[in-house]
């Protein structure tokens, strides 16, 4: 799970999307430092697992109960998708065909 923890200075609310394996290990620990940089942090529910569904049960609570939002895919689509068009300076990815033609 990579979230790209910086400090971003435009932002007053910093916040991270997350999703990756395993729950209970490389998800939870991201979750716990991007908490600790102040970002507000939302677990994407189905979009993480574990090898045990309980672990996976158990610390999507935990995590929701303390450091982060935990929401379904289809909320957060939904989310996104109801922003306003132009709410956020994003590149077009023009170019980026010559880039991935040379890889």
């Amino acid at each position: 799970m990579r979230f790209g923890l910086r400090r971003n200075t435009s932002d007053v609310v910093p916040a991270t999307l997350g999703t990756g394996t395993t729950t209970s290990g490389c998800v939870r620990a991201t979750v716990l430092d991007a908490f600790s940089l102040n970002y507000r942090v939302t677990v994407v529910e189905d979009g993480c697992f574990d090898r045990a569904q309980a672990n996976h049960a158990i610390n999507l609570c935990d995590m929701h109960a303390k450091y982060a939002n935990v929401m379904p895919s289809e909320e957060v689509i939904s989310y996104f998708n109801g922003l306003s068009q132009g709410m956020f300076d994003l590149p077009s990815g023009a170019g980026m065909e010559r880039m991935e033609a040379a890889e």
